[in-house]
């Protein structure tokens, strides 16, 4: 049977479990919000993050001189067993919650008091030696350390997110190669346009994510500027002289991110709108990502019916009464993540308007969107890359037969013929379903046999260059 220990807020009085390193601020949001089910400790980089915050902290008060060095050493040693990833079975605040993240501050601060109070051989809840508000969120603010935290915590998750790009990105560029020499039909519009490769087409794909890339690395350095020292709103109020730029300074030497202080922290405080813009650019990659998944599936479809150019892993049974189907399974759930993305941005959107006067309250519902978007779109590059595009194969006959077949083809006699000749060849064959080439050779006799193997050779179809004689 649990032992028990009394802990009080402004509010009143608490029991709480003795084994547990949270304390009465925590016990409150527990009983407050029940809304996702999902704790903060299934985002190990954002206690991560708060632990760096509470070091720089404390590392900052003990520089300014208004915290005792004793203190300040067991604050950070604590800090550090949470950097280290220990102790997350005590953050249990749900993630979205009201209060603009003080249950999740107060749920750190208690955690670090309580192991710093073991470190310096006290019992946990001995507040009057190290207290979760006097020591640990000493010239804090849930408004400065909240949002600096959730800062930190995604520059490594868009950091997470671009190296599953780099990898789609390189497996792309690999069947870019591979299919350099598979000559196919290009379309528009789902219709037969001209001739090109197979490996263009995934070289493109390749190129697009590489764009991602440059962008998502441009974005992320609008999370760089913290505002640390704020306080409450802004003011600085309860820092001491010095303090924003000393624990900025901190904080960029102990976790490596180039975090500079804000120049306006009255207005680092209530702005949202570097979230914005993270929020777009990965909605941008996710639309992307689901158009070449899009794609993918067009182009393996079929695959006696269907356009049939590439083949996808056969990954599991497609149908509970159909034999031998098989459905493109690992484009649809990149799609379907593609979809979460596209909706957590409008989430992200309405929140970030939403912000009234010095603060804005709904940063928790911004901080869940923004992480689970980018850890299932992480989970969805991954999965495609490694379940999907490293296994597909192409159908090089078969691509070729279909170009040779499409009226398509009759675009490269322009220059030679002129718009509208080419335009009634493309006629009578629809018209008829005779081939471009009887028509235009044996019957017209347009052009010799030797002109059409010269227009339409391999080498010429894949690298076409200008023919007008």
């Amino acid at each position: 049977m649990s032992e028990y220990r009394k802990e009080h807020d402004f509010l009143g009085e608490q029991e709480i479990p003795n084994e547990l390193y949270y304390g009465i601020q925590t016990a409150r949001a527990l009983d407050n919000f029940h809304i996702t089910g999902i704790p903060i400790s299934k985002e190990p980089l954002f206690i991560q993050a708060f632990g760096y915050v509470k070091k720089a902290a404390a590392m900052a008060n003990r520089d300014c001189g208004v915290l005792e060095p004793k203190i300040a050493d067991a604050i950070c040693q604590a800090c550090d067993k949470l950097i280290a990833g220990e102790y997350l079975d005590q953050f249990v605040t749900d993630m979205i919650q009201g209060g603009a993240g003080t249950s999740v501050n107060m749920n750190v601060n208690e955690v670090i008091a309580n192991i710093a109070l073991e470190i310096l051989g006290h019992k946990k809840g001995e507040y009057t030696i190290v207290h979760p508000n006097n020591h640990v969120n000493f010239s804090q603010s849930t408004n400065d350390a909240y949002p600096t935290a959730f800062r930190l915590a995604l520059y490594k998750k868009i950091d997470n997110y671009i190296s599953s790009l780099e990898a789609l990105q390189e497996s792309f560029g690999r069947k870019g190669l591979e299919f350099n020499e598979v000559l196919k039909m290009g379309r528009t519009q789902l219709q037969d346009a001209v001739p090109m490769t197979l490996g263009a087409e995934f070289h493109g794909f390749s190129t697009t994510i590489k764009e991602d890339i440059q962008r998502l690395n441009e974005a992320k350095m609008l999370i760089c500027e913290i505002n640390m020292g704020a306080t409450a709103i802004g003011t600085s109020i309860n820092a001491p002289e010095g303090y924003p730029q000393i624990v900025t300074d901190h904080l960029r030497n102990i976790t490596g991110i180039p975090v500079v202080l804000a120049e306006d922290l009255i207005e680092a405080t209530c702005d949202t709108g570097a979230y914005v813009q993270i929020s777009s650019v990965l909605k941008r990659s996710a639309i992307k990502i689901s158009k070449i998944c899009n794609d993918l599936r067009l182009l393996s479809s079929g695959p006696r019916a269907g356009i049939n150019e590439i083949n996808l892993p056969r990954m599991q049974p497609g149908s509970s009464i159909m034999p031998g189907k098989v459905n493109p399974v690992i484009p649809e759930v990149v799609n379907q993540t593609a979809y979460y993305v596209i909706g957590s941005d409008v989430t992200i959107t309405m929140a970030a308007e939403a912000g009234q006067l010095q603060l804005n309250v709904m940063e928790p519902v911004i901080a869940f969107s923004l992480f689970s978007s980018f850890t299932y779109m992480e989970n969805a590059c991954y999965t495609l890359q490694q379940k999907c595009i490293d296994g597909i194969t192409a159908n090089e006959e078969h691509c070729k037969n279909m170009v040779m077949n499409s009226i398509g083809i009759v675009t490269s006699l322009n220059p030679i013929l002129g718009y509208e000749v080419a335009a009634s060849i493309a006629k009578e064959a629809l018209n008829t379903g005779k081939s471009i080439h009887d028509i235009t050779v044996i019957e017209r006799k347009l052009i010799t046999q030797s002109k059409w193997e010269e227009v339409f050779s391999l080498e010429n179809l894949l690298h076409p260059r200008f023919i007008n004689s």
